[in-house]
């Protein structure tokens, strides 16, 4: 871990927004509050849906949105003060505490939209005549798509229950498990975040401790890693059989409401690019770094010339407001609030949960985001697409909390366009040649990472859960699996050390959100099309992209995409956002 003054008196969240202590009363008092409520709206509503009118329907579900967003207050605060520091076991209590709370007072609430589903559809239909009921009518059309996949009542309950020793438990093990391992390097023990930063080091000798730093220890622990990957593929697998999902990634697509065509025709885009794409920037880095094949520690390593001072927290800051500002002054107002009213964790602590996200919490509160902040360029992009997300969140706050959420492809839009904001505003400003070289190289990268390792993610997650289906993986399986598909995705320019085949037990999103990385993809693909038409055209396009972002879970991606003329049923679509990628590789050519 770096001691550098760059990284000195980095922000930490204020959570008081939500609570000001687990112990607090006011936690208490709307932990107690949810529980009374929750009873009283059964006891109200239990039973009776299928005589209510559009009247009392829409006082019923406005009713079960406050209940909704109380419980999400309090959910969300146990899950932020626990990832502050998952290996404290009062923290670790404290939120496991909560979480059975909270399904305890979800059973009882859990007949609510299984008994909506059972209105028949004219009856529903007559209902949405009426206005206030009508405004609900996205919320009710995403609850209708899932009806073929719903059971009854009481085998809901027991799946909602049994959540808690099943996967909640096993996502929690690997949450904790991965917060306490440590990784020496030279003698010197480290966390996940800081062992995985030397990869990007300039001294090839302290990339190579780190892989194999990395490498030891996950190999230590691969039973561990296998056995929570078969038993979370093989509650899938139940969940599936039980529901009727054909398809393994059948429900991710559902509650991404995007089509399997669409996500088929992006992967087998992204598969065909793999050689014009990851195979030629490899075989063009290796060049650069005067190599004829890089090692796997090298895929990230700066190049020669580039800057690798540890870039302070205020130069950071001002970068993406200033990239934020000059799109649009209200994006950098959002923004700025992250900043002004500490609602970002940035520093690397030992017990704090690796990587980074934004939380959306409730739309009664704001958005929280996570960062372990090491100084580097790809930290400033991961502030500028955390931000993102933190603005989408408040903008699409005002659709309530159940209809804020954004389907997971159109949720990595607004980070990755700011990331692309941020890019595109340091390029405009490097006249120097080789500084415009380092700027699209290390693009390239951020964009080959989020479109051809996320759909080799994806490919991977596809071979473990099909081969789930036939019995018990071995680690030997899931090793060859991971290098099959790095392989093929990264290309012949990329020679992968000894303990590299562990590699995969790191890789949160397998454990907490099966399927969903090819939203990555999706989103960088879908930004690079809405970054072209905005240069072709900026009047107008800043309106039409805020009122895309306000519409939070209310719009089918073909309604939002429509406005600006595309299409994502369109194989061409997805060519397009390929052919940007391409077009920096062909422009780093010539440099």
């Amino acid at each position: 871990m770096s001691n550098s003054h760059a990284l000195k008196n980095l922000p930490e969240w204020n959570l008081a927004d939500l609570y000001a202590a687990p112990d607090s009363a006011a936690f208490k008092n709307d932990l107690a509050k949810a529980e009374i409520q929750a009873a009283e709206f059964a006891k109200a509503h239990q039973g009776k849906l299928g005589n209510y009118g559009g009247a009392s329907l829409a006082t019923a579900i406005a009713a079960y949105e406050n209940l909704s967003d109380l419980l999400g207050r309090v959910g969300s605060y146990a899950q932020l003060y626990y990832v502050g520091d998952t290996t404290d076991s009062a923290r670790s209590k404290f939120y496991g505490d909560v979480n059975d709370k909270i399904t305890d007072i979800s059973t009882q609430l859990l007949f609510f939209e299984l008994e909506l589903n059972r209105i028949a559809e004219a009856d529903l239909t007559t209902a949405l005549k009426t206005p206030a009921l009508a405004h609900y009518q996205p919320w009710l059309d995403n609850l209708r798509a899932e009806k073929p996949y719903q059971l009854d009542d009481k085998i809901e309950q027991l799946f909602l229950e049994k959540s808690q020793t099943g996967y909640g438990a096993f996502n929690r093990l690997f949450d904790e498990t991965m917060a306490g391992l440590r990784f020496d390097v030279g003698g010197e023990e480290l966390t996940l975040e800081p062992t995985l930063n030397l990869m990007q080091n300039p001294d090839e000798k302290k990339r190579q401790a780190g892989s194999a730093a990395l490498a030891k220890t996950f190999g230590a622990n691969i039973k561990l890693f296998t056995l929570i990957t078969n038993t979370l593929a093989k509650d899938k697998e139940i969940s599936d059989k039980w529901r009727g999902f054909k398809d393994i990634a059948a429900a991710r697509h559902l509650s991404n409401r995007v089509e399997p065509e669409v996500v088929d025709a992006l992967v087998a885009a992204v598969q065909e690019a793999y050689p014009k794409l990851s195979h030629r920037y490899y075989k063009m880095k290796a060049k650069w770094l005067g190599k004829d094949k890089l090692m796997h520690w090298d895929r990230n390593a700066p190049l020669p010339s580039e800057d690798t001072r540890e870039i302070p927290w205020a130069e950071a800051q001002s970068t993406v407001l200033k990239a934020y500002g000059a799109f649009s002054p209200e994006m950098a107002a959002i923004a700025k609030n992250f900043f002004d009213k500490n609602w970002i964790d940035a520093p690397v602590r030992t017990g704090k949960a690796p990587g980074a996200f934004a939380h959306p919490t409730v739309p009664s509160a704001h958005p929280y985001v996570l960062l372990n902040y090491m100084g580097k360029t790809r930290d400033v992009m991961t502030l500028a697409h955390e931000l993102g997300h933190g603005v989408h969140q408040v903008l699409a706050a005002k659709q309530g909390a159940l209809m804020a959420s954004t389907p997971l492809t159109l949720a990595e839009t607004a980070s990755v366009f700011g990331e692309m904001l941020t890019f595109q505003s340091l390029l405009a400003a490097t006249t120097d040649k080789k500084k415009r070289k380092i700027l699209l190289a290390g693009k390239t990268e951020d964009m080959i990472n989020t479109v051809v390792r996320q759909i080799a993610f994806y490919t991977f997650e596809r071979k473990v859960h099909a081969a789930r289906r036939e019995g018990e993986l071995t680690p030997e399986q899931l090793c060859g699996f991971w290098m099959d598909v790095q392989k093929e995705s990264l290309g012949d320019s990329i020679e992968f050390g000894p303990g590299y085949e562990n590699f995969w037990t790191y890789i949160p999103h397998f454990i907490h959100s099966p399927f969903y990385v090819y939203a990555y993809a999706f989103g960088d693909c879908l930004v690079n099309s809405l970054y072209a038409r905005y240069r072709e055209s900026e009047k107008g396009f800043q309106e039409k992209y805020f009122e895309m972002l306000k519409a939070g879970g209310t719009k089918h991606h073909s309604q939002l995409l429509k406005p600006f003329g595309l299409d994502a049923t369109n194989p061409a679509f997805w060519q397009k956002g390929l052919s940007v990628i391409s077009s920096f590789i062909d422009e780093l050519e010539t440099l």
